[in-house]
C-alpha cells in the first residue's frame, strides 16, 4: 500500500527536461530524500524509472482528445499498456463527464493485468462511483480542474470527506509546501502526491519571478496610507515596505458617523497627499465586498452597507482596499510576525473582541474570527465582548464604590510591564484593600497575579 511521499516526476511536455534520463534523476533523487513512491507519466518513462527501482509506481498516460475532456488515462488500452511496462497502480480519470472508457472498464482491465487501480477524482460523488467500481485509491487530483477558475490552494475539504468512505485516499493537487503536505495528512490523506513544486523547474522559477516581479513593483509604487478606524481611536500611517514614514492619531468621534470619520482621516492627513496612490483600511466590523456594518453597534455604529470603499476612493482619489481590523492583524502576523507561514488564530481584545484565521496560507474573511460575538457564556443573552473587553472593563471601573489596583491597572495603562504581562483587575474598595494591593512583591499579589493574567499571544493593539 502507498503511504508518505509521492513525488511526480513528470516534466513539462516538450520542456527542456522531457526526456528519460531527467525523468529517471527526479526519481532517483526523490528515492534519495525519503520518498515513498513515484508517480510517472507515459508508458516509454515508467519503463525507464522501473528498470532502475523497484519502489511503488503509480502511473499514467495524458492524452488530448478532441471528444471528450478525460485527459489521464482515457482508454483501456494504455492502462493495460501501462500494467505491462512496469506500473503498480494505474491511474486514471473517474470523473462524471463524457469518455472513451467507462470507469467499471479501467478497473477491470487493471485488474485484469493483477495491478492495483487509482481514481482521480473532482468531487465526492467522483470517489462514491469509483469505489462501487473496485477502485482501490482514490485521489483528490482534478478537484478544481473541471470547469471554472482554478483555486490556489490544495482541496483539503475533499480529502477529509473522501477519507469518511476510505482509508486509501491520496491528496494531489496544488500542494506546493511542506506545510499543505502535511495538513494533507492531517485531513486525512494516507499519500500525498507532491509534482510542480518539486521536479517543474519551469513551474517553480515562475512563482519565485512573480513574487519578486510584485514585491519590486509594490516598492516602485511608493508608500501605502494605512488607516484603522477603532471604536476608541483611529490611527493613520504613511507606510513603505517595512518602515514607518509618518503617523497620527486620533479619537474616534463615537456619535458621528462614517462621512465624518473618513473626513476627520482626510483633514489630518492632508499633508501627505501626492505622496501614495493606495489606501488600505483595517475597520471593527463586518466589511465585504467594501461594504462596511456594525457587528455589534456596542463597539461602534456604523450604517448597514456603508460603501466604505467607495466613499473613500471618492474623497482621496487613490484605489482602496479595506478588511476587518482583527482579520487584518492576523493577516498582518502571518507574513511578519509570530505566525509567520503557520496555520494561526489570531485573538485581540480592545474596545472589543476581534480576531482572524488563516489556515493554508488563506485569511478567512467574512464572520471568522469575530469570538466577540459568541453568545454562549451568556447563555444567548449578549456577545461576549459586552462583559469582557475594553470598554466593559472601563464601564466597570467607572461604577461607584470600584477603585483600581493602581499598582497593575495604571502601570499597565501607561504600557508598562506588570510580573512578566500587561495585567490590570478589578476590586471593590473595602478598608485597606487598595493599600494591600499596591506591593507587587506580596505574596498574596503573586495569587492575584496568577489568577487574573492574560493568556499569552494575545494582542494589545487598539481595534
Amino acid at each position: 500500500m502507498v503511504q508518505g511521499l509521492v513525488v511526480s516526476c513528470q516534466p513539462v511536455p516538450g520542456g527542456p527536461q522531457d526526456n528519460a534520463d531527467f525523468v529517471i534523476g527526479f526519481a532517483r533523487a526523490a528515492l534519495a530524500a525519503g520518498a515513498t513512491a513515484l508517480r510517472i507519466e507515459s508508458v516509454a518513462y515508467v519503463a525507464a524509472v522501473r528498470a532502475v527501482t523497484g519502489v511503488p509506481i503509480i502511473a499514467l498516460v495524458k492524452r488530448n482528445l478532441t471528444d471528450s475532456p478525460v485527459r489521464i488515462t482515457p482508454f483501456v488500452g494504455d492502462a493495460e499498456a501501462l500494467a505491462d511496462a512496469g506500473a503498480d497502480i494505474v491511474a486514471f480519470d473517474a470523473t462524471d463527464r463524457v469518455r472513451p472508457a467507462s470507469v467499471e472498464a479501467l478497473v477491470k482491465a487493471v485488474k485484469g493485468r493483477g495491478r492495483l487501480s487509482m481514481a482521480d477524482c473532482s468531487c465526492l460523488e467522483d470517489a462514491r462511483r469509483a469505489l462501487a467500481a473496485g477502485a482501490d485509491f482514490v485521489g483528490t487530483t482534478l478537484s478544481g480542474y473541471v470547469g471554472g477558475p482554478e483555486p490556489e490552494e490544495p482541496d483539503l475539504a475533499l480529502v477529509a470527506a473522501i477519507r469518511s468512505l476510505t482509508p486509501h485516499v491520496i491528496a494531489e493537487g496544488r500542494i506546493r509546501s511542506p506545510e499543505q503536505a502535511a495538513a494533507a495528512i492531517r485531513a486525512g490523506a494516507s499519500a500525498v502526491v507532491v509534482g510542480s513544486a518539486i521536479t517543474r523547474t519551469e513551474h517553480v522559477t515562475s512563482w519565485f519571478n512573480g513574487a519578486v516581479s510584485r514585491a519590486l513593483a509594490a516598492r516602485a509604487e511608493g508608500p501605502v496610507l494605512a488607516i484603522d478606524i477603532g471604536g476608541t481611536k483611529t490611527m493613520a500611517a504613511l507606510v513603505s515596505g517595512s518602515d514607518v514614514l509618518e503617523e497620527i492619531k486620533i479619537a474616534t468621534a463615537r456619535e458621528a458617523g462614517p462621512e465624518d470619520w473618513l473626513s476627520a482621516i482626510a483633514s489630518e492627513t492632508a499633508a501627505w497627499a501626492g505622496r501614495y496612490q493606495r489606501i488600505g483600511i483595517a475597520a471593527t466590523g463586518l466589511i465585504r465586498d467594501g461594504r462596511w456594518s456594525a457587528l455589534n453597534p456596542e463597539t461602534l455604529a456604523i450604517p448597514a452597507a456603508y460603501p466604505l470603499e467607495q466613499r473613500a476612493e471618492d474623497l482621496f482619489g487613490v484605489p482602496v482596499r479595506a478588511i476587518n481590523d482583527a482579520q487584518a492583524a492576523a493577516w498582518g502576523e502571518y507574513r511578519f510576525g509570530a505566525g509567520q507561514s503557520a496555520d494561526m488564530v489570531f485573538l485581540t481584545i480592545s474596545t472589543g473582541i476581534g480576531g482572524g484565521i488563516v489556515v493554508n496560507g488563506r485569511l478567512l474573511t467574512g464572520m471568522a474570527g469575530h469570538f466577540g460575538l459568541i453568545r454562549s457564556p451568556s447563555q444567548g443573552l449578549y456577545p461576549l465582548e459586552d462583559q469582557a473587553s475594553g470598554r466593559w472593563m472601563a464601564a466597570q471601573a467607572a461604577k461607584p464604590g470600584t477603585r483600581l489596583t493602581r499598582g497593575k491597572f495604571c502601570p499597565a495603562a501607561r504600557g508598562r510591564r506588570v510580573g512578566g504581562r500587561y495585567h490590570f483587575k478589578l476590586r471593590p474598595a473595602r478598608g485597606n484593600a487598595l493599600r494591600r494591593h499596591q506591593d507587587d512583591t506580596r505574596p498574596e499579589d503573586d495569587r492575584h497575579r496568577r489568577r487574573h493574567r492574560f493568556g499569552r499571544g494575545l494582542s494589545r493593539r487598539g481595534s
